[in-house]
């Protein structure tokens, strides 16, 4: 049986500054994990990332380093492109939504919705600072959320609570360039997405989708029953897609409206022919993976500007995720508190390590925490203790009594448990429960220490023992690849294994070995401390012009 395609997207992060590993394990590896899986298991998967560099945030970094808006997301791209290479997110492509193919792409977009009568003019309440004499784009501008009572929401959305405002709604609003409050707001005309008329069929759509997340179901439905209005997608910006419309042609197109189209424009990129196949086949899958703030734009209006154009596919799985908070309290790079990703490649600890971890702490159903206590136990214990410690003893074993020679007879019951084991983990991964496929991993590993210990093999030194544990081994290399891909490319060398998928998992057909190596240094808590000071260093950018 052929299987679909599969589309995968991880959210498309800001060029105003560098990621930290809640931006990591907010959106990126996940994405990565699944995509990895889903090559592995015979699916024709696209693994699909970018920079959203137009709007608000760039021209406000701009004017704080004092350089162009190019230079600035030229500047930070580099830096971001970096981190995601180090961290081994495998992305097929990774675009920018300042260049060329995006610009064009979004307005051909705009232009056939426009045509279809989707676009619709309006006016809106623009904010104009009577002190910078100037209109303000709404990141331009913070104040009091009217919902939470958060004193620093800005223009269009609160970042404690969610919602997504206009610059009005806000209490006690002010000028982000020079803090005055000699704001007032001044009527002026733009081009709106008529979410209304496609209301009714949004909400069809997302109740159809039994699959997703509880807690990405309910902020769907909630806009949908706090009724949706047209919303304005153009803006007066200095930056970003220009508006391709008649009178509107000095205006930009607004950032939220643009920004999920560079998914598009990314898959483009990666191949001009192919790429229709992933977004309007019918046996093609897309996934969204995106933090809980983003899950309004990729369940409401990303899809109701796909329904607005009509011919593509709209998204299977919108996997929206919680929040990663550290030792208690929010990251904050004012304060220094957190782990800074710029500062991983030079900590003196390989990816893997902080993969293995992250996966642990994904926020598939609410917010979870990094603590250095629990990253050191859970390394020490979970990574070293259960799983490196079984590859590590089988294959010495092995090796030391054997020559690296493997011969035997399968235990049925030891391979009935396995497979059962191996079953479930599929399952799992299939359903994008990544924390718990990789637990049952370890639950894997662990099965497998009991029966080597249980059995004695250095008192009896019985070669069929060694012969279902390596073998179990391979399946536990195979198995981790998605979250510990340097790792499993280790094990399966020790193994001179040459699988590259999953077709034959569960084949116990490893006939010799080559000498194994120690996969991870236990963490002692002088290293802790050593971690915590270099990855909590906030890196004051200089760019020179």
């Amino acid at each position: 049986m052929k299987k679909e395609k599969r589309l995968i997207t991880a959210a498309l992060p800001y060029t105003n500054n560098v990621p930290h590993i809640g931006n990591i394990v907010g959106s990126h590896l996940p994405a990565d994990i699944f995509a990895r899986y889903s090559r592995l298991n015979g699916f024709d998967c696209v693994f699909i990332g970018g920079t959203d560099e137009n709007g608000t945030t760039s021209e406000i970094a701009a004017q704080k380093y004092g350089i162009g808006y190019q230079e600035l997301c030229d500047f930070f791209f580099k830096i971001h492109k970096e981190i995601y290479d180090w961290f081994e997110i495998s992305y097929d492509n990774f675009s920018r939504t300042s260049k060329p193919i995006h610009h064009e792409t979004v307005k051909e977009f705009f232009l056939v919705m426009h045509k279809k009568g989707f676009l619709i003019e309006n006016k809106v309440r623009i904010p104009y600072c009577n002190f910078c004499k100037r209109s303000l784009a709404d990141r331009y501008i913070s104040g009091i959320c009217p919902y939470c009572s958060y004193g620093s929401a800005r223009g269009d959305q609160c970042e404690k609570c969610g919602k997504l405002l206009e610059p009005e709604n806000l209490i006690k609003p002010k000028c982000s360039g020079c803090g005055k409050s000699e704001i007032e707001f001044i009527d002026k005309k733009h081009l709106f997405l008529d979410l209304t008329e496609l209301s009714k069929k949004l909400e069809t759509w997302i109740k159809k989708n039994k699959h997703w997340r509880k807690q990405v179901s309910s902020i769907a439905l909630a806009w949908i029953n706090e009724g949706l209005k047209p919303r304005d997608v153009t803006r007066e910006l200095n930056w970003g897609v220009t508006v391709p419309i008649k009178g509107y042609e000095d205006m930009k197109i607004y950032v939220w409206a643009e920004a999920a189209i560079g998914y598009i424009s990314s898959t483009k990129e990666w191949n001009n022919v192919k790429w229709e196949q992933y977004w309007k086949d019918k046996d093609s899958r897309i996934y969204h993976f995106i933090g809980k703030d983003n899950i309004p734009f990729h369940t409401i209006l990303f899809p109701g500007e796909l329904m607005a154009h009509g011919g593509f596919n709209l998204p299977y799985n919108v996997v929206g995720l919680q929040y990663l908070n550290y030792e208690n309290s929010k990251f904050s790079k004012s304060k220094g508190h957190g782990i800074f990703c710029e500062n991983l490649p030079d900590a003196g600890l390989d990816a893997d390590y902080w993969r293995f971890y992250l996966s642990y702490l994904i926020p598939e159903t609410g917010d979870t925490e990094f603590l250095w206590k629990d990253f050191q136990d859970r390394i020490n214990n979970d990574l070293i203790g259960n799983f490196s410690n079984f590859i590590n003893r089988t294959l010495s074993f092995t090796w030391n009594n054997f020559d690296g020679e493997v011969n035997g007879h399968l235990d049925k019951e030891f391979y009935k448990e396995i497979s059962k084991q191996i079953d479930l983990i599929l399952k799992l991964y299939e359903k994008v429960e990544l924390k718990d496929a990789l637990s049952e991993i370890l639950k894997l590993s662990d099965y497998g220490n009991k029966y080597f210990q249980e059995n004695e093999p250095w008192k009896t030194k019985d070669r069929n023992i060694l012969f279902n544990c390596v073998n179990l081994c391979k399946i536990l290399g195979l198995l981790i690849q998605p979250y510990l891909p340097s790792t499993s490319n280790k094990i399966l060398g020790f193994l001179n294994c040459r699988e590259t998928d999953w077709k034959n998992l569960n084949e116990f057909n490893v006939k010799k070995i080559n000498e194994p190596r120690i996969l991870f240094e236990k963490l002692e808590s002088k290293k802790i401390e050593d971690l915590k000071n270099k990855t909590a260093k906030v890196t004051e950018y200089k760019i020179k012009k």
